[in-house]
């Protein structure tokens, strides 16, 4: 196994420390969730940016790093609705759109279509971790426009959730047509 290829499976491994530390009654908790989180997330890029200069991209990795991805981003979703500081709504989106492009990728590849990642895919991830990261540190005084900087953040990650998602669909609507 090369090594992006592990730090997509250290991704994995990291999402029950993670939960444990957002959920438990410990000191210090959500930090430790949040300085997990954002390792977690840091090997995102790393394994990809590995991946990619050495070209050790594999099958396993085109499967594993995407669904690594969106389970920490869906554990840190549902820990945060869970503590009431994140909106459901935002949630049921983010995870709907989710399944959404995983199974407009599975009816493709049934006909042996890929569909790669998008940049607004990468758009997305990048805007959801941050959202996410922002979220966990809301206890810091900034602000937009009124508007916490973590509310703000949550907003742009749904907005790049949709337009993605849309963006998926369109681009690959001949799975459907067949064209």
């Amino acid at each position: 196994m090369n090594l992006p290829n592990k730090l997509t499976l250290l991704r994995v491994i990291m999402i029950p420390f993670f939960i444990f530390f957002m959920i438990a009654d410990v000191n210090n908790g959500q930090t430790i969730a949040a300085i997990i989180f954002i390792i977690a997330s840091a090997t995102d890029w790393l394994d990809g940016y590995i991946a990619r200069k050495y070209n050790l991209i594999t099958v396993f990795g085109k499967f594993a790093d995407p669904l690594a991805d969106k389970l920490l981003v869906s554990a840190a979703l549902i820990c945060l609705v869970e503590l009431g500081a994140v909106s459901s709504w935002i949630v049921i989106l983010i995870i709907a759109r989710e399944f959404a492009v995983t199974g407009l990728r599975v009816l493709a590849a049934s006909d042996n279509i890929v569909i790669a990642a998008s940049w607004w895919g990468k758009i997305k991830t990048v805007t959801q971790m941050v959202a996410i990261i922002a979220t966990l540190f809301n206890n810091y005084p900034f602000s937009l426009i009124n508007i916490p900087v973590s509310t703000t953040f949550m907003y742009l990650a749904a907005l790049f959730t949709v337009i993605s998602g849309v963006d998926y669909f369109v681009i690959n609507k001949k799975v459907f047509t067949g064209n």
